[in-house]
């Protein structure tokens, strides 16, 4: 499932990290992006929650996005 959802990511996060090591255990494929080396990312982000740079926001196949979402919240909206 390598690529599955995109997840908008900063290197200092914490959450992030933990999203990652969870998805990475349970065999979902994700696309890593840095905002804070991708200014277009970053704008992405800000305009799906408020203005605000809330990371992790994971993107999905459908076009949604969904900000520091649990591990549940990611295998329900794929379907696994």
């Amino acid at each position: 499932m390598s690529g599955t959802v995109t997840m908008y990511s900063t290197t200092w996060c914490g959450y992030c990290r933990r999203l990652k090591g969870q998805m990475d255990r349970e065999g979902i494929g994700y696309t890593e992006i840095n905002i804070e080396h991708d200014p277009e990312s970053a704008k992405f982000v800000e305009s799906v929650n408020g203005g605000n740079q809330l990371v992790p926001t994971v993107l999905f196949p459908d076009g949604s996005a969904l900000p520091n979402p649990s591990l549940a919240q990611v295998k329900q909206k794929l379907g696994v």
